[in-house]
Formats: C-alpha cells, structure tokens, sequence
C-alpha cells in the first residue's frame, strides 16, 4: 500500500473519530488531569527522599506528605481505569456506528447486490476488520495527543531544578517517533494482505461447508481440505509477519527509552561524584533534582512507549479499513431507493412499464426493454427459459434491483416509493426457503402479531399441521441455525404459510415448487392457487401444465417478453409459446 493510499485511509478512519467525540474528549481530559498527578507525585516523592536522607527530618513530620502521596497514587489508578473505560466507550460507539452504516447500506442495495460476494466475506467485514479498529479509536488517537502533551509537562516541570537532565530528554525524545514511524510502514500493508487473505478464507470456507454434500457427492473432499489447509498455512504466516512487525516496533522503542534513561542516570552519577558541574542555578545538583529527574525520566517515555505499543492498532485498522472504505465509498456512488411516497393502494395495484431496462447495481443490463401491464387482481403466470430474466423482473418489482425507464405503481415510479412501505405491500416465496426467526411460529408471523385462529388456517392451507405432530413444541419448536431441523419440503411450506398469513396486494412467487417432492409440491401449489386469487399474482414457473388456472401468461426470452395472452390463446396461436409446449410434450414421452 503506497503513503498517499495510507493517508487516505487514516484521514477517513479520523473522520469518523466524531461518532465518539464525547467519550474521546473525555479519556483525553483524563489523560491530562492524570499527567498533572505524575508530576505531583515524582514532587512528593523527590521532596520525601529529600527530607529524609538529606535534610534528616523525622517521619512523624513528614505523615501529611505520606497521606498525600498515597492519596495520588489511588487518585491515578482510579483515572487510569476511568480513561480505559471512556476509551472503550468511544471505540463501541463508532464501531455500531460504522456496523449499522453497512448494514443500512447492504439493505439499500439488496439481496440481489449481496449475493454477489461470499457470506462469510460479509462476515469479516462486519466483525473482524471493524472490531480491529476499537484500540485505534480507544488508546491509539488519545495516546497520540498524550504523546506531545505530557512529555511537555514533564519539561515545564524539570527545566527550572535541571536544564541539563531536561535537554537530554528533549535531544532523545525524537528518536523513538521516528524509529516508530520507519519500523511500522510495512505494519499496515501487511495487516491489509492479511484481511483479504482472512476474507478469502472465510468465503471460502464457508461455501465449501456450505456444498459439502455436493462436494461428496462429487468425491471432491480430500482435494477441497488439501486447499483449505494450504490457506490456513498461507494466512497463519501471514498473521505472523505482522506480529513480528508489532514485537520489532516495541524492542524497538524498549531500547531507545532505556539509552536515554540511562545517559540521565548516568549524567547525575557523574555530578555527585564532582565530575560534571552544569545542568544547575547556582545552587548546585540536590538529591531532590536527582530523584525528581530519574522518577520522571521513565514517565517521560511511557506515552511514546504506549503510542509504540498501540501503533500496531493503527496499522490494524488502516488494514481494516482499506475494504471498508472502499465499499462505502463505491457503493454510497450505486444507485440505491430512497423514495419518500407512499401512493394510495386501497383498490390494488396497476404496474405499467415502459422501455424498462433492468439493471445490476454495477449498471449491466439484466432484462429488457420491456412493456407491460399488471393490473389490479391480474393473475399472471410468466414462463420462459432459464437465463430469460425472469428472476430479474421479479427482483425488481422486489425493489432489489435498480432499473432504466419507467416501472409505475399506481402513477408513481418504484423507485420514488418508500422501500419500507412498498415491501409491505408484498408476499414472496423463492425456491430456497429463508427462516430467519428461531421457532415456527415467529417464522410465519414475522410482525410479531400472533392471531391463532389465523395461523391455524394458513397453517392447514400450507399442509404445515401434517407435520406439527413430529414436532416436540408444534409451532413453538426451534427451526435450528438455516432450519437443520426441518426437510426442504416443510421449510418451503412454512415459507408458503408465512406468504399466506401476510395480507398484500402483490405475492410474488419464483419456482416455489422447486425442489420439492411431489407430495409436499402438491400441497404448496394447491395452496398458491387459492391464495393468488386474493391479490395481484405474479408467478415464475416451468410447470405448463398448470398455466390453464392463471389469468395470463407471459413468455420471456433474452431479457424480453415475447407473448402475451392467456393458455388457450398462445396454445392455440403459432409461435414461441407453443413450440415450447411440444418441446415439453415431446421430452416427458
């Protein structure tokens, strides 16, 4: 990563210090009012050793002095502990800050724009790279301004009993940013190579985990393991290599701060033995100097140290933030909803499309130009092959992917609708059944609302009751992590009934027959026909024989659709539709 990319990356990781500014202003005023007891601390402590050894004075009189050193050592401890925990404060609140600030973006672009990258990438990004950056925000942006302001302190303090011992510490002082700063250049590159290798390994194991049945199946398994243990290997070296640039910058800054704790060790030594007579006021060199300089010698250093320390936090999270905010950047640029209207829906919905050309959120084109009208109660049956774009149109009547032209709900474009709104005017099924709630029942009613008398029958509709009695709880059972405790089969029909019990003005259905056995194809197909009868019904299937039920049939192909009509009239028309349907015929004999 080159210096200009770095500094990029550190001025958009301080930028976003301000979801934080209260708990980060508040760990720096700790910071200071506890570098003020330092200073008061090695002075009663320097005056103590000085009234005791030199100027003989009796301990009974020195006990206010006691009282009030021990008062500040508590004192510091406790604004240590406070400073740690308005420290952690501000990194928690800019991390949930940033975590919602993806999610909301994830939910703008869609699921369609989503599954274009591995889940567990998604994974990384959320939690590892941003929880990396919590000691950059907690220790490493208040320790820098520590770094220069106690230090500062400690030399307003110690030039006025010994300019020498204070010119020391201010000559070295320099040494240790600068052996920082040549020591960690290569601490950022190398914790971002190691996040995109963290980010491909874990898409790419959870894919394989994911298809592990298809990799048996395929007897692909001992090649797949060999693969991810040579990744496992590739990334543990990786994590190494920044380790060793951590332990290097910190021998590194151990070294320099002992040299210049032992020249001013070694410049007092001198001036008691009488060699060396500068560095005083006149007076000569006291023990009080002495010891006040030696206490604060290492106090000096331990805000660059600890920057040292925390320095390998910012490399952390430039590492981290390389792809974050590559993201927000580029996808804040993609064309995402932010509709405001919420049209009158009270007599269904008319949807007219005109030249619409539905696109990725890359911009390709996905479908189209197409031309059409859906009209109130339309039942609608759309066929083709696959790859003719008709998962596209269905997505983006979803509202998941962005489009060219014009798609108008009742007047109003789609795209000027409040997302929120007009996905509660829908009810979806797809051919791969998502149960995000933990029991049955909470799966079918996401909204929380549990009308009983209504459940049982979109439950009996669904053909869901015949398999409640397998169940150790019925509709409260646990669905397990992607519904492990349920078949395909009863999984699709929890999703049907959670359609059926949703009251809309559009159900879209994508293949909700797929995959299915035939037992459990009838009931949902059965189920599906009596319910399109209730609202606007779009359904995507392969199944001819079943079009005869349906108000009409679209026929896509290329992105375009080619005839209209109902099954009697493509049926009885030359053309598309009905050489598909003696393709059809001519396969099942």
């Amino acid at each position: 990563m080159d210096k200009s990319r770095q500094q990029q990356l550190l001025r958009w990781l301080k930028s976003q210090s301000g979801h934080g500014k209260r708990w980060l202003r508040l760990s720096l005023y700790l910071g200071i009012f506890s570098a003020l007891l330092i200073l008061l601390q090695a002075w009663l402590l320097a005056g103590l050793l000085q009234s005791l050894i030199v100027e003989q004075h009796s301990r009974a009189d020195l006990i206010p002095h006691f009282i009030l050193l021990f008062g500040c050592f508590a004192l510091r401890a406790l604004l240590v502990w406070l400073r740690e925990k308005a420290g952690f404060e501000c990194g928690k609140a800019i991390r949930q800050t940033l975590r919602r600030t993806v999610l909301n973006r994830l939910e703008a672009l869609g699921p369609a724009w989503i599954q274009g990258k591995p889940a567990g990438s998604w994974a990384t990004l959320l939690l590892e790279q941003i929880e990396d950056m919590q000691d950059y925000y907690s220790r490493y942006l208040p320790q820098m301004l520590l770094a220069v302001i106690i230090p500062c302190f400690i030399l307003i303090a110690l030039f006025p009993v010994n300019w020498a011992a204070a010119m020391i510490l201010l000559a070295t002082a320099p040494l240790i940013p600068l052996f920082m700063a040549l020591v960690g250049m290569g601490a950022a590159d190398a914790n971002r190579r190691n996040f995109l290798a963290l980010a491909r390994l874990s898409g790419h194991f959870l894919d394989r985990l994911r298809g592990m049945d298809t990799l048996r199946l395929f007897h692909r398994v001992e090649a797949e393991t060999r693969e991810i243990r040579e990744a496992s290997i590739d990334f543990r070296q990786r994590t190494m290599e920044v380790l060793r640039l951590a332990f290097l910058s910190s021998a590194v800054l151990e070294f320099f701060a002992s040299i210049s704790i032992a020249v001013v060790a070694v410049y007092f030594g001198f001036s008691y033995l009488g060699e060396l007579n500068f560095g005083h006021y006149g007076g000569g060199i006291t023990l009080f100097a002495g010891f006040l300089a030696l206490i604060l010698a290492p106090e000096f250093f331990l805000p660059l140290r600890d920057l040292g320390a925390f320095y390998h936090s910012k490399a952390q999270a430039v590492g981290g933030a390389d792809s974050l905010e590559v993201f927000l950047t580029e996808m804040g640029e993609l064309e995402t909803r932010h509709g405001e209207q919420t049209p009158e829906l009270g007599l269904g919905l008319t949807i007219r499309a005109a030249e619409l050309m539905i696109v990725s959120p890359q911009g390709v084109p996905l479908a189209g130009p197409l031309d059409f009208t859906f009209r109130p109660g339309q039942r609608i049956a759309l066929v083709g092959q696959s790859g003719a774009g008709k998962t596209s149109l269905l997505n983006a009547l979803l509202g998941n992917l962005p489009y060219q032209g014009s798609l108008q709900v009742n007047g109003v474009e789609l795209r000027d609708i409040q997302p929120e709104y007009w996905q509660q005017q829908l009810a979806w099924v797809g051919q791969n059944p998502h149960l995000p709630a933990s029991t049955l029942v909470e799966n079918i009613a996401l909204n929380g609302n549990h009308d009983m008398q209504k459940l049982q029958q979109v439950c009996e509709a669904a053909g869901v009751t015949e398999f409640l009695s397998q169940l150790p709880e019925g509709l409260q059972s646990e669905t397990g992590e992607m519904a492990a405790n349920l078949s395909v089969g009863q999984a699709q029909r929890i999703a049907v009934a959670r359609a059926l019990y949703k009251p809309c003005k559009l159900l879209l259905l994508d293949e909700p027959g797929a995959s299915l056995d035939s037992h459990s194809e009838q009931h949902v197909n059965q189920a599906l026909q009596s319910a399109s009868h209730q609202q606007s019904t779009l359904l995507i299937t392969h199944q001819l024989d079943q079009l005869a039920h349906w108000d009409e049939v679209w026929l896509m192909r290329d992105g375009k659709i080619i005839q209209q009509g109902s099954h009697q009239q493509l049926s009885q028309s030359a053309g598309a539709f009905a050489d598909l349907a003696s393709r059809r015929q001519e396969t099942v004999e």
